[in-house]
């Protein structure tokens, strides 16, 4: 049996990361909604943060997104880090935007026009200089880049360029620096997208080196894939860099982590516990739109559905496991990880989080803390942060 002390001390470890442009306005391609108090600058994005952080532990870091979350100034991302600092807070990794400029209407760095490519490329170090003055680790790199009709463009050279241009940021990543390559099977190309795949993200980060990994969203896949398989198999690759936690039941709906398929997020969790990816090596990152729903509490309730899902993966018997396996006994090793699903680990998390001198209930702490209301009064005037601001 698993020793609760060691399950405890494990979920205290855990550092969960939030998106910056959670905490804005989102929505469908149809209508952004928006709600009072929201944040207007990268800086009331940190407050939220903070608050989030205060209430559950684990959300330490929070994500940028360039040029959403632009400072002005030579000494602006520096300043913005000391921001976050003073408020118990780390940078973390750097979003790129390559796909929100009409430039990028037939791709970014996959783009047949190499005015459009040199562009693209030159946002992207951008990014790594940002890094450089935030002190973050991870460049996060996502392309819309694809095509819409057979015959548009050549797959192959849309591969070289892709190559040309993920080798020129790798050179240029600094000591612990890593490139974090993110994929996505469809939206918006329709016929071939560039990144389609855990596997095109692998075949290119193999051939760049050690500070290239694959990141994985969990809502980047064909209905019915085996997403543990692909962490499992990354992990054991050495080529598990981070995830990007969301849920959904059609498409990408980014929707709060946990919400369509709690049973799928416990045995993404339980392959990243048995395949060792339970370090700080594997950025766990929300990536997530919250478009009717209250952003702070949902970011409070995506990082509690994390904890949850990773406590019960903990509490998994791994000998009972290896046993069951061993002997071939099927439905005493499904017992097994049902067993650990099956139990109420909601207890166990308000002991946690009590030794951490935290509240018990993260929920009804921000209920009672008073921060909506404040932030409802307090910011009026000005633009809310959203889609592209």
């Amino acid at each position: 049996m698993t020793a609760v002390s060691a399950v405890k001390a494990a979920l205290r470890t855990q550092a969960i990361e939030t998106p910056s442009w959670a905490y804005g306005n989102s929505g469908t391609r149809f209508k952004v909604f928006a709600q009072p108090g929201v944040p207007r600058t990268p800086q009331e994005k940190l407050d939220d943060a903070a608050r989030v952080h205060a209430h559950t532990g684990v959300a330490p870091t929070v994500a940028l997104h360039i040029p959403w979350d632009k400072v002005e100034g030579s000494d602006g991302y520096a300043e913005l880090a000391k921001y976050a600092q003073e408020r118990g807070l780390k940078l973390g990794a750097i979003n790129s935007n390559v796909f929100q400029d009409d430039d990028y209407k037939l791709g970014s760095v996959t783009n047949p026009d190499p005015a459009v490519r040199r562009k693209a490329l030159d946002h992207l170090l951008e990014c790594v200089d940002i890094m450089d003055a935030t002190g973050s680790r991870d460049l996060k790199l996502w392309f819309s880049d694809g095509t819409n009709y057979p015959g548009q463009d050549d797959i192959r050279t849309r591969q070289d360029r892709l190559a040309e241009a993920l080798a020129a940021v790798y050179e240029r990543l600094g000591e612990g620096q890593r490139m974090l390559l993110e994929y996505k099977f469809f939206e918006p190309a329709f016929y071939a997208t560039d990144v389609p795949d855990w596997g095109t993200a692998y075949a290119h980060c193999l051939k760049l080196g050690e500070k290239a990994q694959v990141v994985v969203d969990t809502g980047h896949h064909a209905p019915g894939t085996n997403i543990e398989f692909i962490v499992a198999l990354l992990l054991r690759e050495g080529k598990l860099g981070a995830f990007d936690f969301n849920s959904r039941f059609y498409a990408d709906d980014d929707l709060m982590v946990g919400a369509a398929d709690p049973f799928q997020l416990f045995r993404i969790m339980y392959e990243v516990v048995r395949g060792g990816g339970f370090t700080s090596d594997v950025a766990f990152m929300l990536d997530q739109c919250h478009n009717i729903e209250a952003k702070i509490p949902a970011i409070i309730r995506s990082v509690m559905n994390v904890q949850e899902a990773t406590a019960k993966a903990l509490l998994v018997d791994g000998e009972a496991l290896a046993a069951a396996q061993s002997s071939g006994d099927v439905l005493a090793a499904n017992a097994v990880l049902m067993d650990a699903y099956n139990t109420d680990v909601r207890p166990l998390l308000a002991e946690v989080r009590e030794e951490m001198g935290i509240d018990p209930d993260p929920m009804a702490a921000y209920a009672r803390s008073g921060w909506a209301e404040k932030i409802i009064d307090e910011r009026v005037g000005g633009t809310q942060a959203g889609w592209g601001a």
